[in-house]
Order: structure tokens, then sequence, then C-alpha cells
């Protein structure tokens, strides 16, 4: 199985609203697949900087465009309950007419526990509370009451009127970099994003072929894990964040550049791009609307099977 070719950008909730709504609408008109937003209580980079909460701004968006698909990438577990993350999701869903993507990770930064006064589990407390959110929303977005009986999270007959427009639910995307989280989203998750030089497990890539060298293995690992579970591993869709120093590649210098970068990680098996919004230095390169415009939709075509369309 061959999914669509998708390409996405992270859009950092940085910048003045009415700035951030021009974007969201530029990249709608530019034709990107998804628009997403970091989920964190303030910018981990610079924490006394400017920074708005990311599902109202899902909303927003979401009210803003007409076709992007929108969500975070990825929805912290530290500062929600699941069933207000589930109530929250179908919302959205309604607001955007079917067009929410439901991202979920286990991670978060320091500052989304001690800015608010939450504990700070331990990687392997963190991992269980993950499994068991996923679970949770999961369950309450597929019925219209459902009950939950988990070690940290409970429900009861939690009410889901009117349900989600997307059916069963919203498009589930987990982020996954170690073996148990990659097992977990082998089983549930519609896409796996990943973030190539992820160093949370161990793993310093730094060069673009490390990070390339660690996207492949573990698409191996996950290929394992969906085999595991009686999974056609064609079905789930995998995603990388790319750019914004993730990854060391110059992605909008060129549109030689970008297409090797998304060639690349195509023979890897990755399927959707998500980058961060281009800087003012980047944009001032001049190929970032070509890219947009000329290169992607090319790019789409050349993936699509024989006979089909992106």
């Amino acid at each position: 199985m061959t999914l669509p070719l998708r390409f996405g950008i992270l859009a950092p909730q940085v910048v003045p609203y009415a700035v951030q709504v021009e974007r969201w609408r530029e990249l709608e008109d530019f034709g990107f697949d998804g628009l997403w937003f970091a989920d964190h209580f303030v910018n981990p980079a610079m924490p006394a900087g400017r920074w708005f909460e990311a599902h109202t701004l899902i909303a927003a968006a979401a009210a803003q465009t007409d076709r992007i698909r929108i969500g975070a990438l990825v929805t912290s577990i530290t500062f929600r309950h699941p069933a207000l993350l589930a109530k929250e999701a179908l919302t959205i869903d309604h607001i955007s007419d079917g067009r929410f993507e439901l991202g979920i990770g286990a991670a978060g930064a320091h500052h989304d526990f001690e800015m608010t006064g939450l504990p700070g589990w331990e990687r392997p407390e963190r991992v269980r509370r993950f499994r068991e959110f996923v679970l949770m929303v999961d369950a309450l977005l597929r019925q219209e009451a459902a009950s939950f009986d988990g070690e940290y999270y409970r429900a009861t007959e939690a009410i889901m009127a009117p349900g989600p427009v997307q059916q069963p639910r919203p498009p589930l995307t987990l982020a996954a970099g170690g073996p148990v989280t990659m097992k977990f989203t082998a089983r549930l998750a519609d896409s796996w994003n990943q973030i190539p030089s992820d160093a949370s497990i161990g793993q310093h890539s730094t060069t673009a072929e490390e990070c390339l060298s660690t996207v492949r293995s573990r698409n191996d690992r996950m290929d394992d894990f969906c085999a595991a579970v009686g999974r056609d591993p064609g079905t789930l869709r995998r995603s990388i964040l790319a750019g914004g120093g993730v990854t060391p590649d110059a992605l909008w210098s060129s549109p030689e550049a970008f297409r090797d970068f998304v060639g690349r990680y195509g023979e890897a098996r990755v399927d959707e791009f998500i980058f961060y919004y281009p800087s003012r230095i980047e944009q001032a390169e001049g190929h970032y609307e070509r890219i947009a415009r000329e290169v992607i939709p090319n790019l789409r075509r050349e993936a699509a099977p024989q006979g089909g369309r992106a």
C-alpha cells in the first residue's frame, strides 16, 4: 500500500496573532497539506518570549482557513486530562468541518510542568501515562458515552455528543522514538511522527547522514512492530519533523536541495514531511514560494501510484 505524499508546516506561535493569521492563509494558498502547532506552556527555546496556547490557536486557525488540515505536533499529556482533550478534539473537528489531526506525544519540556506546578514524571511513568492517555482519548472519541478506569486516568459515562465529524475519530498521529512507544504506535496510530535528530533516547544524530540513518533504522524496526501485531506496515503513515535546526540540511536554499532532501527520506519510506515555517533568512533566498507552488506538486505527482492521484 502506498500512501499519498504529504507536506506540512509547523508554525511556532511566536508572532502577533494577526501575523499568524496571514501565515495560515498563506500556507493554505501555497497548497500545503497540514498546518501544525507546538504544544508547550512557553516557548522552550525562549521562555520569556511571546507564546500562544496551541489548541486555542488550532480552533482559531480552523475558523480562518477552509482546506488545510490542522493539528498539534504534538499535544502534550503533561497538563491535560484525556477526557478534556477528547472533547477539544471533537469540537475542533466540527469547527474545521473534519480537518482536524489529533497528535499526541509522551515528552514534555521542563517548563511545561515547572511553571504550572505539576510533577515531572520519570520516563517510565511518563510512558505508562502516555499509553493510558491515548487509549482513553481513543475510546471516548469512538463512542457516544464511555467509561475508562486506568491507573492514572478515569472517566465515568463521559458523554461525547455530538461525536466528531471524522469517523470513527479524527486521524491519530503519535510521536514515538523508543521501542515501547513505537510498539504501541504500531497498534493504534494512523500516523507515526519522529524527529530525525531526537536525542531524548540517547541518539545524538547531528549530521545529515546520521539523521537519515536514524530514520531508516527506526522505519525498519517499525515494520517489525507492525508485523508483530498483524498490521500491514504500509497502512501506517510515516512523518518526520525537519528543519529549524532539527536536521542540518539547508532545505529552502534551492529547489534542488529541497527535492534532494525529500528524495533521500522518501527512499527511507517517509511519506509526510513537516517543516518549520521558514525564517526570514531562509525566505530571503527567494525559493520558498516556488518550492511550495511548483516543486511540491511535482513531487506529489511523481510519488503517486501509476494511474492514481496524490
